[in-house]
């Protein structure tokens, strides 16, 4: 398993496994497709090539796209913290440890204090993110409910 920066040239490749994404996510929130067939575009997907605080990334298997993550640093005056804003594995490719090895790659890159949150409607995420913090931070985390989202920090490195 490869966990590759995603350059410019490679945009596309994140816009097309989006549509995965979204297919399997609309069973946790109210989206649809367009008239078109297709899920609408991901919004500001391109900001990720033009904000020093975002990193786009795809995860590669033997040369293949397999999955994306999208990792953003939030600053505010308050604190400043990384945060995963997208994070996608093809199901093919699930329950395998894929996930886990590919976030603790992301957490090992990114240093610094973490906050990863869930939708309240999406049980299977906050399982593996409960999982897989608490495995990378050997429970050293803490976690909490808020505006309808798990919430986990920590920090990484």
């Amino acid at each position: 398993m490869l966990l590759i920066k995603a350059s410019y040239q490679q945009k596309q490749i994140i816009n097309n496994l989006m549509q995965f994404y979204m297919y399997d996510f609309s069973e946790f929130v109210n989206i649809d497709i367009e008239a078109d067939g297709f899920f609408a575009a991901y919004k500001n997907l391109g900001d990720y090539w033009n904000d020093e605080n975002r990193f786009p990334y795809i995860i590669q298997n033997e040369e293949r796209p397999i999955g994306f993550a999208l990792v953003r640093l939030i600053e505010s005056a308050q604190r400043s913290y990384y945060s995963i804003a997208e994070f996608f594995v093809l199901k093919k490719y699930r329950k395998k440890g894929i996930g886990k090895q590919i976030a603790i790659q992301l957490f090992n890159l990114h240093k610094g204090l973490w906050e990863v949150f869930q939708r309240e409607s999406n049980k299977p995420a906050q399982l593996f993110w409960n999982k897989v913090i608490g495995a990378y931070t050997n429970g050293n985390f803490t976690e909490r409910f808020e505006d309808g989202r798990m919430i986990q920090n920590f920090i990484s490195g």
